[in-house]
């Protein structure tokens, strides 16, 4: 639906809120506002009336559902936030590019955080005490910049004789930015792994 063509009534807006925050619920008050072409304060209302958490805590409360799963390494130490993790599956992070991610001169990211990022999903990925990276092939698609949201999902291809392969696509407003296959070395070959 085109927001450009009609501006929705109260009621269509809530629904039509409630559906996007349900497929995309990692999705901004700026952006909604742009969508429905409301300023963020009509979003945030609408929201407050329907019981929708700020994006903060949508974030928070997938967060916490997930982080006890993790065997492979201490929560501290991933980077990005992870928001969704099947162990041996798949995982999603996200990370929000701040100052310290980003050259001064030119406010684009560091490639070392988007590696760290998909890496360390990687890592977090495999349903092992001991997880480690053995290879990477990385490719950086396009630019990151100040302020951008990055999505890193990882999905697990195949798993035998202690080696997982793992890709990594991580993408800001829908669009590859970079992508990578890593291989893990895990430690265990038990009916937990495989």
């Amino acid at each position: 639906m085109d927001m450009d063509e009609m501006k929705l009534s109260k009621t269509d807006r809530q629904r039509e809120l409630t559906n996007r925050l349900k497929a995309e619920p990692f999705i901004t008050d700026e952006t909604l506002s742009e969508y429905f072409k409301v300023s963020i304060q009509t979003i945030r209302l609408d929201r407050m009336e329907l019981g929708i958490p700020e994006l903060r805590r949508r974030i928070k409360d997938v967060a916490t559902q997930n982080h006890d799963e993790i065997k492979s390494l201490p929560i501290e130490d991933v980077i990005g936030e992870i928001i969704d993790i099947e162990l041996d599956k798949s995982a999603i992070s996200i990370l929000d590019i701040k100052e310290e991610h980003v050259f001064t001169r030119n406010g684009i990211a560091r490639g070392h955080y988007l590696f760290a990022q998909a890496n360390s999903l990687c890592v977090a990925l495999i349903n092992d005490e001991l997880a480690l990276t053995t290879k990477s092939n990385v490719q950086f698609k396009k630019s990151v910049i100040l302020n951008e949201r990055v999505i890193a999902k990882a999905t697990v291809k195949s798993k035998s004789k202690h080696i997982a392969k793992v890709e990594v696509t991580s993408t800001v407003h829908g669009e590859p930015v970079f992508q990578g296959q890593f291989e893990m070395y895990y430690s265990n070959e038990g009916e937990n792994n495989g």
